[in-house]
């Protein structure tokens, strides 16, 4: 790919202010407040402008979601390359997420506004498409996870269970605990829930040992994998994130 012109790096850098401001919008305001007509007077460009880079208001949620989806994606691309087990690579994947969640809590908050109420379903065909792949591209990883597991024998599937009702089981987990986290911050103090993410990853773990997915947690130091994480993927981050381990 060749260097950018001046211009498409204009271009490029008015677009991310206009995304700046509009997840702004979106999380102090939700999406009634989120208009193509107020984000043009709030960064002083022209509506003709603001919808040269969205043809729509579910156009710009969608280009909210995808730039928040690539960060993260990015975030799991390299957890992707941790060198472990099976179950160390699951965890590796699950820092990443944390790791999102805590740096980037806009862009986190904002994903989750729009994924559940549907709110980029109307976007462009092709941004849609953007999407839809991102989405992909993170289930194929954490298969392939799962997948060479079964075929290494540290996990042994029982009869009626899949690859696949794993991977659903294991995301059902993550989203239901995002959903939680946003909406019902209140009752997490309740149950005296003050550290979220490392409550998702015990669960998770806890769930990994119900389906005896070696090593089980009495086998192997996986407080020790996480540092390693911390250290060999995301030095920076987990030192940004205040992790031990960075």
């Amino acid at each position: 790919m060749g260097t950018m012109t001046r211009k498409q790096r204009e271009i490029e850098e008015r677009e991310r202010k206009l995304l700046g401001v509009a997840r702004e919008m979106l999380i102090e305001h939700g999406y009634a407040g989120l208009g193509m007509d107020r984000l043009a007077e709030v960064t002083e460009y022209s509506k003709g402008t603001v919808y040269q880079h969205f043809s729509s208001k579910e156009d710009l949620v969608a280009a909210l979601l995808i730039e928040s989806c690539g960060q993260r994606l990015g975030l799991f691309e390299r957890a992707r390359q941790f060198q472990g087990r099976t179950r160390e690579r699951m965890l590796a994947f699950a820092i990443a997420d944390n790791l999102f969640a805590r740096l980037q809590p806009h862009h986190f908050r904002s994903e989750q506004v729009i994924r559940w109420a549907d709110l980029d379903a109307r976007a462009s065909e092709k941004r849609r498409e953007t999407l839809l792949e991102q989405d992909r591209c993170i289930i194929r990883w954490v298969m392939e996870i799962v997948e060479i597991a079964v075929a290494g024998k540290d996990l042994v599937l029982e009869r009626g269970q899949s690859v696949g009702g794993v991977v659903f089981s294991l995301y059902s987990m993550v989203i239901g605990s995002h959903w939680a986290m946003l909406n019902f911050p209140h009752l997490l103090k309740e149950m005296r829930v003050s550290e979220p993410f490392e409550s998702l990853r015990d669960n998770m773990q806890t769930m990994l040992d119900g389906l005896r997915w070696r090593p089980l947690r009495g086998e192997w130091d996986y407080d020790q994998t996480f540092q390693r994480v911390c250290q060999e993927i995301f030095p920076h981050e987990s030192r940004d994130a205040g992790f031990a381990g960075g």
